[in-house]
């Protein structure tokens, strides 16, 4: 059986400035929800040495939009680390309406973790690897 550890979550609010043109949040916003819940997920719970050595750089986004955000709505990000390698971490979020629960967006992003002094991928610690990876998604929920 593959263990599976809880999501992180965050919560944030629909600002002003996050409205385009078609009074809906700016694809764009929901990028930025992705990188805050990553950070904020790794922040929380990485190893302090960790921390000190490592900065993470995307090599690559998925995202599906499903259903717009709007002014006044209040987002459940949810994230957590898939399959990961040494330096390869392969990050699920969702994006979800705190008010209903609807699945607004989802993303896949592939992150590499790089020495903070040298700029060079580095290998993230086992300890760090067992922290984070799972193989499947908290809940087994179908989205």
């Amino acid at each position: 059986m593959i263990e599976t550890l809880p999501a992180f979550e965050m919560t944030v609010a629909v600002a002003p400035g996050d409205i385009d043109e078609l009074d809906h949040v700016n694809n764009v916003i929901y990028l930025r929800w992705v990188q805050d819940v990553a950070v904020a997920h790794w922040t929380s719970f990485a190893p302090a040495a960790e921390l000190e050595r490592l900065v993470w750089v995307v090599l690559r986004h998925e995202i599906d939009y499903k259903q717009p955000a709007r002014l006044g709505d209040r987002i459940v990000a949810r994230t957590w680390v898939g399959h990961a390698t040494r330096v390869r971490f392969e990050r699920h979020t969702e994006l979800l309406r705190e008010a209903d629960g609807v699945l607004l967006a989802k993303a896949l992003t592939i992150w590499c973790p790089l020495d903070r002094i040298t700029g060079r991928p580095a290998a993230v610690g086992a300890e760090a690897r067992a922290r984070f990876s799972v193989a499947a998604a908290p809940d087994a929920s179908e989205r």
